[in-house]
């Protein structure tokens, strides 16, 4: 099933609610529910960005991308949407609150996860 923009913006804002307001100091764009589909170069076939924390000349700012869940998830239950737009916004706020404390823990598992993937090892 495929949720329509208007209803996955809704599950992100229900998700965005369920946060205390102090965890997004300095997060000045804001979350952003973009139409793209973005496939990662790096990993092949079949395997989407759902979501990236940016830090640039804009500001701090997390995008997730509608079209990569619709690419991923379109034969999957709303049950299943909702899982995974919760746990790409609790990934995405984990590097949030990481960069304002000048820590990258999660951004170097991520990067060993990728290798892993890359070689074949799930």
């Amino acid at each position: 099933m495929i949720l329509s923009i208007d209803e996955v913006n809704d599950i992100l804002d229900e998700a965005v609610e369920e946060y205390p307001q102090e965890l997004f100091q300095d997060l000045n764009g804001g979350i952003l529910l973009l139409e793209d589909t973005v496939p990662d170069p790096e990993a092949g076939e079949d395997v989407y960005i759902m979501g990236e924390y940016c830090w640039d000349g804009m500001g701090r700012y997390i995008n997730l991308y509608y079209g990569s869940f619709a690419a991923l998830l379109s034969e999957e239950p709303r049950q299943v949407w909702e899982e995974e737009l919760r746990f790409t916004l609790r990934h995405e706020l984990t590097h949030h609150v990481e960069g304002l404390a000048g820590e990258r823990s999660l951004e170097h598992k991520d990067s060993l996860q990728m290798e892993a993937f890359r070689r074949g090892e799930d």
